[in-house]
């Protein structure tokens, strides 16, 4: 009844063994360089001194020794610092290394999720499908930042983890169960808000339709599967003597329950159209499918054709909403695509004659994605979240669609997304200017920036900052409060235990254990702490950035902890370009 090549959602077979080896390796190769394309045209253009190298920086200590939780502190677990430590083997600089890694994960997770949506294997899609999922994974790019990123992160491992048991117990293989299991564990360790994907995954292993009967040493290594990686990762701190910091850094932090997903039937969309208006006639359209899909038989023919135009409107209303919001970073449209997604959850529960269990978990992960302090948006997924309805809404008995036909729509969406998402990011990168301001490369300052283009005021920040490391020479350097991509990308040593001193990341003894490196930097020496006083938000915004200031220049403080490390320190007073601060050298 349903055909690979079109838009459906019945499970499909796993290709022969024959077609799988070209197939794998044509996928392979159209995300690698899908990945370097979009790095290249679009990933290395902009830099935010802020937030990029985060994550990069928990890399840096962790290649140097340094354990979660007891060496460096945060309000999250530190799983992405050992899942991108694969960032510093991309023969490529670092931070172009970094994203190229970041999307290709991206891809993957879309890959994944449609895969788990559909219960399709990749290896079986046709080239309608194959081209709406590769729209899908630069729709979920849209204008977020190619970093790596514990969120992004999350997402990853979560699709994989979700398709992998999901494809391993049907198909019966050990080894894709266990990865699912493994993955979904291992996303619990990276941020805290994807643990409830570990609850979803025991309640798939458990009464999955295609589950073999329970046996209680099979289900005990499962869970000992799905727990491995935090049992390895909080057994390290523990060992360490990290757990009870560990505990109060972990749960200290400000609690988020994904409000703006409610606040969206509250807010007041003055001056602009309000996004709810498409709710409603989707839902309006997925019911009349519905019955005409339950009456199909009597209604014959013209049930038929009812179900398509229905789906077609549905159709236009998702594409409408993807375009109407212009990838916009910070906008209502991810919310609204995952309100049309849960609304055809009910057309999925009709058409299958089942709880529509891949569908809620999608929304799920949604939900997940956006119990964030600084994204609380489900950006990452829009583009499964578009797809997902597109397959919801299509009649089932569709005929087979012509793979050319097919081959020729799906390069139309393919190209159209690529067009919408360079047009977004020509027009505003993330954090930085437009695209025609970024003119300058910051491989001049750093080999390991090589490829990156900012705007001038951003070039001239981060090479003032080169040019204090070469005239006040130290092996340990900090640049508060936030400039975390300084020890990954200088190569240097952040002697505080945090890369974001900022008030909300410091949980638990955060604050006491900053104010005690200071001290411990004061009794050795050897070391050059420097304090911003341009705003982060004017690099963004282009503005120019003082040659020069005196060592008591105001800097920018963000809590009491400055005050109290420049109380604590006792090297000597300097100043380089805009920084001031202390720097005393090796005894």
């Amino acid at each position: 009844m349903v055909h690979a090549d079109d838009l459906t959602i019945e499970e499909r077979p796993i290709p022969a063994t024959r077609k799988r080896a070209p197939r794998a390796f044509l996928l392979a190769a159209g995300t690698l360089l899908l990945s370097a394309a979009v790095v290249a045209r679009i990933g290395r253009f902009g830099f935010n001194p802020t937030d990029q190298g985060f994550v990069l920086a928990q890399v840096w200590r962790v290649l140097h020794g340094e354990i979660p939780h007891v060496d460096f502190l945060g309000p999250r677990p530190f799983g992405s610092a050992y899942l991108h430590l694969i960032d510093h083997l991309v023969p490529a600089p670092l931070m172009i290394g970094s994203s190229f890694v970041m999307m290709v994960q991206l891809i993957v997770a879309t890959f994944a999720l449609a895969a788990f949506l559909t219960g399709t294997s990749p290896l079986d899609w046709g080239p309608l499908r194959l081209g709406l999922v590769f729209a899908a994974a630069l729709v979920c790019l849209n204008t977020y930042p190619l970093m790596a990123w514990h969120t992004v992160d999350g997402v990853f491992l979560v699709a994989i983890g979700w398709w992998a048991l999901d494809s391993g117990l049907r198909s019966g293989s050990r080894w894709r169960r266990l990865l699912g299991l493994f993955c979904l564990g291992f996303a619990i360790i990276v941020k805290q808000s994807f643990v409830f994907a570990a609850p979803i995954g025991l309640l798939i292993l458990l009464f999955h339709p295609a589950a073999p009967p329970k046996k209680w040493p099979r289900l005990l290594g499962d869970v000992l599967v799905l727990g491995a990686a935090p049992l390895l990762y909080f057994g390290t701190v523990t060992v360490a003597g990290g757990l009870p910091s560990a505990i109060e850094q972990l749960t200290g932090g400000t609690q988020t329950w994904g409000k703006s997903l409610i606040r969206f039937w509250e807010t007041d969309f003055k001056g602009q159209a309000d996004p709810r208006t498409y709710i409603l006639p989707v839902l309006l359209a997925v019911a009349v499918i519905a019955v005409a899909w339950s009456f199909r038989e009597r209604l014959g023919e013209p049930g038929r054709w009812l179900r398509v135009v229905m789906g077609l409107c549905v159709g236009a209303v998702v594409v409408f909403v993807v375009a109407d919001g212009g990838f916009e970073h910070v906008g209502s449209w991810p919310i609204t695509l995952l309100w049309l997604f849960v609304a055809v959850a009910l057309l999925d529960a009709v058409v299958r004659k089942r709880l529509p269990w891949q569908y809620l978990s999608v929304a799920a992960l949604g939900w997940m994605a956006s119990l964030s302090w600084g994204y609380p948006l489900p950006g990452l997924l829009t583009g499964i979240l578009a797809l997902g309805v597109l397959e919801a809404v299509v009649p089932p008995d569709l005929p087979r669609v012509p793979k050319l036909a097919g081959g020729a729509l799906g390069a139309t969406a393919f190209v159209l997304a690529g067009l919408l998402l360079m047009s977004a990011h020509d027009k505003a990168p993330y954090a930085d200017r437009p695209q025609g301001e970024l003119t300058q490369d910051l491989g001049d300052v750093a080999p390991s920036m090589r490829g990156v283009r900012t705007n001038p005021s951003v070039h001239a920040y981060v090479a003032q900052l080169r040019g204090c490391l070469d005239h006040y020479p130290a092996s340990r350097v900090a640049v508060l409060p936030h400039n975390s991509f300084v020890a990954p990308i200088f190569g240097v040593r952040n002697p505080f235990p945090m890369d974001w001193a900022i008030p909300i990341e410091m949980t638990g003894d955060s604050p006491e254990r900053m104010v005690e490196a200071a001290e411990r930097l004061d009794r050795e020496g050897d070391y050059l702490v420097l304090f911003q006083t341009v705003d982060p938000v004017s690099l963004s915004e282009g503005e120019p950035v003082p040659r020069a200031v005196t060592a008591d220049a105001p800097t920018i403080g963000l809590s009491s902890v400055e005050g109290r490390i420049k109380d604590t320190l006792g090297g000597a007073r300097v100043a380089c370009g805009s920084f001031a601060g202390f720097w005393a050298p090796a005894r």
